[in-house]
């Protein structure tokens, strides 16, 4: 289809990037080049004068969490702030049309956008998936994501291309094959220097099974494939001209991957501060009793509900938050006990995801915790609301969280939070100085077991005083501080001609 003919009239008269300029002149490089011309034309073809076409990469845009979050407050403020741009959002959810997702988006995750959005649909998907790679997932869902950004460029070609989930691997397609401005938003780096150093201490978790780390050859082989694989994803991620994150935790890890700290914008992504604040915060008497754990009694009857927001994935460790309550089960007397409920809220994405709450509840009986755990699995955002505004404690348990919107709402709706004293919670969410506490940090089930217990042990005026300083501390996580945020990074993209 495309020849020497083609590379030569481009190297003659078209305006080019450089570097094709230079593949033109290789044999190798005629191909590439006629495809940049073919999406070249095509982007010009279908552009209307003046209309900016803007493409949001976010392959599961129907999962309900945080990430979808910052999706629809993303294209929302675009929307408002550039009334004659083109939103479309790349979207591996083949089953559900567009009004179907932003009537979702708006009862999920309380997120309404002024227009319809293009959808355009990705049937390769599957090649993300990190249950198709099980072995060396990291690469693997990164030239997997190859394919899926081949796709997505083929179907709809922007002239700003913004990354929403992370997958760096795709910028160099869009930005030299397509032509187009790139901008990232980063919940979470793909590799960081922690998970560097935990495969070094030989330490088993989620990402790293026990097998690799009982051996020292397999520890070996892995801190070679990570190394190889960090020296990638930064030579990918540098190719953002653009790169928002979401919290310090994450604005540092990119900084020492990426280098790129000039381009390097931090934006905390959107919560809903502002209608949690206004929830009506109940008496200390009403929300739960103010059980006196060290005397073995209770001062008043009632229930405590302690309230987990997150998606039900690996990495947010809901097992651990079973382990502690079977901990603080231990150390709270029995009538304490029968008070307390934990109630784990979360969204489901696929199958792995039901199956894991599945194994949660099995964990619940062996346990013997059944009785005092409740799950609540894709609620709507009133329900999610009401479940809120009923608790006293929030629980939180992944390691390096990068941000944590759940935390930051629990905190807004009055609960006083024990977050992973890790990644965002610790630097830039929750306070632990006496005088201006917002929370509590722990880092395994039994510091979460003795942080819970030394709540209910205060007194209510004590508690009352958390949870204002926590409803106080959160103003700078609002949906307008998002949208002020994301909006100065991105305005060169739409004031350039």
């Amino acid at each position: 289809m495309y020849n020497y003919s083609v590379a030569t009239g481009i190297l003659c008269g078209e305006k080019v990037p450089r570097v094709w300029r230079r593949l033109a002149a290789t044999s190798t490089g005629v191909w590439l080049v006629g495809w940049w011309q073919h999406l070249h034309k095509k982007r010009s073809a279908g552009a209307e004068p003046g209309v900016k076409r803007v493409g949001v990469f976010h392959p599961y845009c129907n999962a309900g969490g945080g990430g979808e979050k910052v999706l629809w407050c993303a294209v929302r403020a675009m929307q408002l702030r550039y009334p004659t741009a083109e939103v479309a959002v790349y979207t591996g959810d083949l089953d559900c049309s567009p009004d179907e997702m932003l009537t979702r988006a708006r009862q999920r995750l309380n997120t309404a956008v002024p227009r319809p959005v293009r959808l355009v649909y990705l049937r390769r998907r599957r090649w993300v998936e990190a249950a198709r790679y099980p072995c060396f997932t990291l690469l693997g869902q990164s030239l997997g994501s190859v394919v899926l950004g081949l796709e997505a460029l083929f179907s709809y070609v922007p002239d700003l291309y913004i990354d929403t989930m992370g997958y760096a691997f795709t910028y160099p397609l869009f930005k030299y094959l397509g032509g187009c401005r790139v901008a990232s938003y980063t919940h979470y780096p793909t590799i960081t220097s922690d998970m560097l150093r935990r495969v070094a201490s030989r330490s088993a978790a989620h990402n790293n099974r026990p097998a690799i780390a009982g051996s020292r050859s397999l520890t070996l082989g892995k801190m070679l494939y990570y190394r190889l694989f960090a020296w990638l994803y930064r030579l990918v991620g540098r190719c953002a001209d653009i790169v928002m994150v979401n919290s310090s935790w994450t604005e540092e890890h990119i900084n020492e991957v990426w280098q790129c700290p000039l381009r390097t914008h931090r934006v905390y992504p959107p919560c809903d501060v502002s209608e949690l604040k206004a929830l009506p915060l109940l008496s200390d008497g009403d929300a739960s009793p103010a059980p006196d754990v060290g005397a073995g009694r209770t001062r008043r009857s009632g229930k405590v509900r302690i309230v987990s927001v997150g998606q039900f994935r690996p990495e947010k460790d809901h097992p651990m938050q079973l382990r502690s309550m079977y901990q603080l089960r231990q150390i709270v007397p029995e009538e304490v006990w029968d008070n307390l409920t934990l109630v784990i809220v979360g969204s489901c994405r696929n199958r792995e995801d039901e199956e894991r709450v599945q194994d949660m509840k099995d964990l619940c009986k062996h346990l013997s915790l059944e009785n005092n755990v409740q799950f609540r699995v894709n609620i709507s955002h009133r329900e999610l609301r009401q479940e809120l505004q009923q608790g006293l404690v929030g629980l939180h348990s992944m390691w390096n969280e990068h941000f944590g919107i759940g935390i930051v709402e629990c905190m807004a709706a009055g609960l006083i939070m024990v977050a992973h004293r890790s990644g965002g919670p610790q630097m830039d969410i929750v306070e632990e100085s006496e005088g201006s506490r917002t929370g509590f940090l722990a880092s395994d089930e039994d510091e979460y077991a003795r942080a819970i217990a030394a709540i209910l042990r205060m007194t209510p005026a004590g508690r009352r005083a958390i949870r204002e300083a926590a409803r106080a501390s959160v103003d700078r996580f609002s949906i307008h501080e998002f949208e002020k945020g994301f909006l100065r990074a991105v305005d060169p993209f739409f004031s350039k001609s």
